[in-house]
């Protein structure tokens, strides 16, 4: 079951996945308090959290129209390969389709492109660096 959640509900997958156990606090973005976030989670038996994504309108720099960036999603290992991301971001663009965006962005770690373009979304950049976290590829989903 995929449910809008609060912040904190994300954050301790947040942590365990992308941030190598980090604090919770310090896997707050600054994003998470743009106004029109939302923070999805897919709940396993409607108790154990699977994935989760957070999103928010925003334009990709360089990119016209509506827009939304994705942050923040991640799976739990136990989960991988269960289709538990695959539905959650279906749901999201679904949702966001209906605020009439025209795309959804995000910064891809290297390691999740080849899961986001079976999602439908395109490389829009060379590879590049976020420090502290690795390898990254800008990738866009086109709505319309």
């Amino acid at each position: 079951m995929i449910k809008f959640v609060p912040l904190e509900v994300v954050l301790p997958l947040r942590s365990k996945m992308l941030r190598n156990g980090a604090e919770l606090e310090t896997c707050i973005l600054p994003t998470d308090s743009i106004e029109g976030i939302f923070h999805l989670a897919y709940y396993v038996d409607d108790k154990e959290v699977a994935s989760v994504a957070t999103f928010f309108p925003q334009q990709k720099d360089g990119k016209e129209g509506n827009a939304y960036q994705l942050r923040g999603m991640a799976t739990d290992s136990q989960f991988f390969g269960k289709g538990y991301g695959a539905a959650l971001l279906k749901y999201a663009v679904s949702y966001i389709k209906n605020a009439k965006a025209e795309y959804i962005w995000c910064n891809a770690r290297s390691s999740a492109v080849d899961f986001y373009q079976k999602q439908g979304f395109q490389i829009a950049s060379d590879e590049f660096e976020i420090a502290g976290i690795g390898p990254h590829y800008i990738m866009i989903l086109n709505l319309i």
